[in-house]
């Protein structure tokens, strides 16, 4: 047993050395290009990048900017989970309510986010644009993927809880919650990447003051290219640190049932 864990610690312990050794010969290359080209304008240098970086960080205005774009997306994901769930569960309960969601959801998933940012902004302020699609990119993923976790619920542990006369709580509490469970960790995992990078989207077209779409856009428009860089840092960064910390919390939740 102690030998199993062992190389499997060993194993994870490559995988993380050769995942940095990949990102180091990435940021050379970039670095490299960027002496090559020898026009910042074009391709800010890690080094001019990480010190542009540093700078923003010790900003009261920086964090303002992120706090405002996390918080509005993260109130877009919490509202598409909570929607989807009850309305998967609704659907699975009555079929004229899978009936009716069924073009809804197709027309989501067929349409543009672009679309939907540009059309939204006729009748949302900018202000609250990134909530709205970033509810809109989320809600199909977590409807379908708790809906099919229902339908795939073992029907034996259901016929086991009939017999034990357990009502419609005890069920979603001992047999719903642990077999949906893992579809929707995967809804959560892949929600949290499409709201992120549709939220700042709907920021850059909307460019609500304070926000990191506005601050996403100005660099763009001034030609501050170390700035670009690094504010698609910091998207990367938040996305990554919020998904790993809600992923953690969802682990959790689950070895608990």
């Amino acid at each position: 047993m102690r030998t199993s864990i062992t190389s499997a610690d060993r194993v994870k312990k490559h995988r993380t050395l050769y995942k940095i050794l990949a990102a180091a010969v990435w940021i050379m290359v970039w670095q490299l290009t960027s002496m090559w080209l020898k026009q910042e304008i074009l391709l800010a240098s890690p080094v001019s990048v990480i010190k542009r970086l540093t700078e923003l960080i010790v900003l009261p205005d920086f964090w303002k900017s992120v706090a405002f774009s996390l918080g509005r997306i993260i109130l877009g994901f919490s509202l598409a989970l909570l929607l989807g769930t009850v309305l998967a569960a609704l659907s699975c309960a009555f079929f004229a309510v899978e009936v009716l969601m069924e073009p809804l959801i197709m027309v989501i998933k067929a349409t543009p986010v672009a679309s939907f940012i540009i059309l939204c902004l006729i009748w949302i302020p900018s202000r609250n644009l990134s909530v709205f699609i970033s509810f809109l990119m989320v809600f199909p993923v977590v409807y379908t993927n708790i809906l099919e976790g229902i339908r795939q619920t073992d029907k034996q542990l259901l016929e086991m809880a009939d017999s034990f006369g357990a009502g419609v709580g005890k069920k979603v509490q001992f047999v719903y919650l642990s077999q949906v469970m893992p579809y929707a960790a995967t809804a959560c995992k892949l929600g949290l990447g499409l709201c992120w990078k549709a939220g700042i989207a709907a920021e850059v077209i909307g460019i609500p003051a304070g926000s990191i779409g506005e601050k996403l856009y100005k660099a763009k428009v001034y030609l501050e290219t170390p700035d670009l860089f690094a504010w698609t840092i910091v998207i990367i960064a938040v996305s990554v640190g919020v998904e790993k910390i809600f992923m953690f919390v969802l682990k959790k939740i689950v070895g608990e049932q």
